[in-house]
């Protein structure tokens, strides 16, 4: 233990620019610690930086270099970072392959285990995961030609997704053999084609705490409608047994630690996975908001070494909407 729990806790946070760092900063503030947030961000032309109590751009330079594991050298030095809490899945990547370097520096950071960070950034290789493992998964393919997809998976549309990726980058609707030459052409890198389960009134993103033993803090759930962008823009908390069921099924397989996010679609009584997220998604800041901080949970089990507490969750639904962060001139003098 590198801070006394009544202290100020200097804690730094990646990809403050994007919606789930800038969740993170929230959770932060709304937890009972006192905290000193140091943000990173390639980009200072976000509002993000302003959220922080300090900010550091970080290098325009690669990352899997010495110079970038210097930067990270002398950030500690300066800044007397107590923990790191990555807000973009790439930081995840890069923190997972660089563990030795943050262990020798004694700096805990919030990781998940390296074998679920793999297998959750390749979309099929979890749908093989799932079929080996004896759990209900999506009709799936890989895609050789559109006949092939109509032998599998039934009627169209189906969804076209690329096997890497987070949320819903990349993914398109395919109604007919014109859609799948035209996009699994324009596809970069290998892509998957999957029935679409379900309805949009039946989607769900859970939140949970793993412990890496196969048990985890209880699961909370929200039943959602997607934004154009992919992310949650309407959440309400809900208790439904097939979903529960299915994620605590799911975390006695893969012993996820510390915050692991897993969607759902439901059809036939079934809930069959879409993805698993195995860091903070973008909707812990609304986790939060109903009592579900993943970030004071990370802070109890990733800093002080201790399981942390049965939060006490609100019900209610959520929105999210556009609002302006406005910065004058005026404001640097």
């Amino acid at each position: 233990m590198r801070v006394a729990e009544n202290s100020i806790i200097s804690v730094l946070v990646t990809g403050v620019g994007a919606i789930i760092g800038q969740g993170i900063i929230k959770g932060l503030r709304n937890s009972h610690y006192s905290v000193r947030i140091i943000g990173i961000d390639r980009s200072d032309r976000s509002p993000g930086p302003f959220l922080c109590d300090s900010f550091i751009k970080k290098p325009f330079c690669d990352e899997s270099s010495s110079e970038y594991l210097k930067f990270w050298e002398n950030l500690f030095q300066r800044e007397k970072i107590d923990l790191i809490i990555p807000g973009l899945g790439s930081d995840v990547i890069f923190f997972d392959l660089n563990r030795s370097f943050f262990n020798n520096n004694s700096v805990p950071v919030v990781l998940n285990s390296s074998e679920l960070i793999s297998l959750g950034s390749d979309k099929w290789q979890l749908i093989k995961t799932l079929r080996k493992e004896g759990i209900s998964e999506i009709p799936s393919i890989l895609p050789n030609t559109w006949n092939d997809a109509l032998e599998v998976l039934g009627s169209p549309p189906f969804l076209l997704k690329p096997r890497k990726g987070e949320g819903s980058r990349g993914i398109v609707r395919l109604y007919d053999e014109e859609d799948f030459k035209y996009w699994t052409a324009k596809t970069a890198g290998s892509c998957m084609l999957q029935r679409i389960m379900g309805n949009d009134q039946e989607e769900y993103t859970v939140g949970t705490f793993g412990f890496g033993n196969g048990e985890a803090i209880k699961p909370m759930i929200f039943r959602r409608k997607l934004s154009g962008a992919g992310n949650t823009l309407e959440a309400e908390v809900v208790q439904d047994f097939i979903v529960e069921q299915a994620t605590v099924l799911l975390i006695k397989i893969f012993k996820p630690i510390g915050p692991t996010n897993f969607q759902f679609r439901k059809e036939d009584e079934c809930a069959f996975l879409l993805e698993i997220n195995p860091r903070f998604s973008s909707s812990n800041s609304l986790r939060s908001a109903f009592g579900y901080n993943e970030t004071e949970m990370s802070i109890d089990y990733y800093l002080f070494d201790r399981y942390p507490s049965i939060p006490e969750i609100r019900h209610g639904i959520a929105w999210r909407y556009s609002e302006d962060f406005v910065i004058h001139d005026s404001d640097f003098i």
